[in-house]
């Protein structure tokens, strides 16, 4: 060999050794893992997401059920106990709870209580499921 070429280098040109050829053969099976790796941590991420969003949907549901409940037993009570314009208890809470996106499920007056059921159509995830909730208002019970 001349002045200008060594072993490794002929020019300026790369000239790889039986060693440096080895070695590309023995890392070349995990060429390209790295993209598979974030891809799964991708979609992972993107699970985990969907199901705190199907979560936070029922929750909210759910929410909303228990208002409608609360509000549509409340209206039954004062309905049934208002000296100044008495009316019916269920039909009273049933249109409160259609006021506030419910469906009255049941309503029964037992003295001075008023206890109804009510059910939210929604959606949680795209798929249509019913939040049901119950409620009961009346005059506190003396201990």
């Amino acid at each position: 060999m001349n002045g200008t070429c060594s072993r490794r280098s002929c020019l300026g040109h790369s000239v790889a050794g039986p060693e440096q050829a080895g070695d590309a053969l023995a890392r070349a099976p995990d060429r390209g893992s790295g993209t598979v790796m974030v891809l799964g941590i991708i979609a992972v991420a993107l699970c985990l997401a969907l199901g705190a969003t199907g979560l936070i949907q029922a929750q909210a549901a759910g929410g909303r059920a228990r208002a409608a409940a609360d509000l549509a037993a409340l209206a039954g009570a004062t309905a049934l106990t208002s000296v100044v314009a008495p009316a019916d208890p269920c039909a009273t809470a049933q249109r409160v709870a259609r006021a506030n996106g419910a469906e009255l499920a049941a309503c029964t007056v037992d003295g001075e209580d008023v206890t109804v059921a009510v059910g939210v159509l929604t959606r949680i995830l795209g798929v249509p499921r019913r939040a049901d909730a119950a409620a009961r208002a009346g005059p506190v019970n003396p201990l």
